[in-house]
């Protein structure tokens, strides 16, 4: 008896074995099948001959089937186009697991060979940061002139462009600070994070990308080429950029350093304070540079006169003291010699400082005197007629006189331009030979 129930017990644990082994091995199927199989459909690695200039681990980015980007773009329709430049078409994909992606197509002339593209993904998947626009993927077809597809992160506000432009909803005070911040910080890192450091070459604000939360992450800063090392210039055969942010400098001596980003920079936060177009094409202006217009206001401490006149109809009250000092440090990046220039490390510190340092009382009520409040005029008085100037404003209107104060809006016209200052003629379309191929 003990014997057959040592057996039938034996049975009955070996049965119950074989059913676990079975569940088991089923669980692991589906996960496999259905996770790992297609993980590594999905990732591959790059071949062909290393980028000598940096030192990275084994990339690992998303592989994107071109069919898979087709059925995600609506085989690259115009509905899903966001925009388009010399060098490519960016669409906006949507995927069943990754959501909502940019897809940025190149021309076919924008990579003179198979391994210029693969050195571009390599060096965009090795510079990571979160004020920088993320690669999440790319898509490589066999021979030269197949597709040449890199695959980033989708940002919901669009670029700095258009804010600065007027088509979108006006920036307060505060976002256009820590977009400058966030700017900052990314070309930073460009400069200083990454060995050897890269410059960027095309600050402006198209390449300002704004993300959910008016975050700036900055963009197209793959193609540009690896900088010099320390404190030396780099000799360019070719004078790349965009005209009105171009450092005159560059221009001139066709010697590159990272201060040639800081000039385009310190344009950049001029356009945040008085979001106005670069130059100004309208007929009293002469075509008049940002930079001259904005000078004799800024070096007397009068940012009122160039303030953007939708910060002064917006429920927020602008701190006028913080313009003022974005302002003026974009005079210093500009200075004509540039090693007297801040670096962008310098720059990302002095913003920082007028955030930290910003009046918390301010939101709450804001200062007379920044109004320049006349001598023996009650504050109280003061305070009124600003609030009924504020208040009886139309924000579509393309002039305002607020305290005696002229604001005026201003749209883009870069068709064509001049200059009166002979420091930034070589700044104009047909003064100089311009690659524009990241534009």
């Amino acid at each position: 008896m003990k014997s057959r129930s040592g057996s039938a017990h034996k049975m009955l644990l070996e049965f119950i074995a074989g059913i676990l082994t079975t569940m088991v091995g089923a669980l692991l199927y589906c996960l496999f099948r259905r996770k790992v199989i297609p993980f590594l459909k999905q990732r591959k690695t790059l071949k062909g001959k290393e980028h000598k200039s940096f030192e990275y681990d084994k990339i690992s980015l998303r592989y994107f089937d071109f069919k898979e980007l087709e059925r995600a773009t609506k085989n690259f329709s115009q509905d899903c186009l966001l925009g388009s430049g010399a060098f490519g078409n960016v669409y906006k994909g949507t995927f069943d697991l990754e959501g909502t992606l940019a897809i940025k197509r190149a021309h076919s002339e924008s990579f003179s060979s198979v391994e210029e593209f693969r050195n571009e993904v390599r060096l965009l998947s090795a510079v990571r940061h979160r004020n920088l626009i993320g690669l999440i993927g790319y898509c490589e077809e066999p021979g030269r002139h197949g597709a040449k597809i890199l695959i980033y992160e989708y940002v919901p506000n669009g670029s700095l462009l258009e804010y600065i432009k007027g088509n979108e909803t006006s920036l307060t005070w505060k976002q256009r600070l820590n977009i400058a911040i966030g700017a900052a910080r990314g070309i930073a890192y460009l400069h200083e994070g990454v060995k050897p450091s890269i410059i960027h070459r095309d600050i402006k604000p198209s390449n300002i990308l704004l993300g959910e939360g008016f975050e700036a992450k900055v963009s197209d800063f793959g193609l540009v080429r690896l900088g010099p090392t320390g404190d030396q210039s780099h000799v360019s055969s070719q004078i790349k950029g965009t005209p009105g942010y171009l450092d005159p400098a560059y221009c001139l001596s066709f010697h590159l350093t990272k201060f040639s980003d800081v000039y385009s920079f310190g344009i950049i936060l001029l356009q945040l304070v008085s979001a106005r177009p670069v130059v100004d094409s309208a007929v009293n202006q002469s075509n008049q540079h940002i930079i001259e217009w904005a000078r004799p206001s800024l070096e007397k401490g009068s940012v009122e006169e160039i303030i953007d006149a939708n910060l002064l109809c917006q429920s927020e009250p602008c701190n006028m003291e913080v313009m003022l000092k974005m302002g003026q440090l974009g005079l210093r990046c500009v200075v004509e010699e540039p090693k007297h220039r801040p670096t962008m490390t310098q720059v990302c510190q002095e913003l920082e400082q007028a955030l930290h340092s910003a009046d918390d009382s301010f939101n709450n009520k804001q200062s007379p005197k920044r109004f320049h409040t006349p001598i023996g005029s009650s504050q109280q008085s003061t305070k009124s007629e600003t609030q009924r100037s504020v208040e009886s404003y139309d924000c579509s209107q393309s002039f305002v006189s607020i305290d005696s104060v002229g604001l005026q809006k201003f749209h883009v016209d870069m068709d064509s331009f001049s200059f009166k200052s002979t420091d930034l003629r070589c700044l104009e379309n047909n003064s100089i030979s311009i690659d524009m191929d990241r534009i």
